[in-house]
């Protein structure tokens, strides 16, 4: 028992979702999943070596 008003909100989230028009911007959506951006500086930046140096003397897990 008591689970009637989870159930109860869960059925209106769900009859809203079903039932209300949603405007989507189709667009928005395919650069948003395809990865591309408006923005130039959003590019990638490519790890420095002295971002590796650090670890290059660690010796990382031992495995028996």
């Amino acid at each position: 028992m008591g689970r009637g008003r989870a159930k109860a909100k869960q059925a209106k989230v769900a009859r809203d979702l079903k039932y209300r028009t949603h405007d989507t911007d189709l667009g928005a959506l395919a650069r948003e999943l395809h990865g591309d951006s408006d923005d130039e500086d959003s590019t990638p930046v490519e790890p420095t070596s002295d971002e590796y140096d650090k670890w290059a003397d660690y010796p990382g897990p031992q495995r028996d």
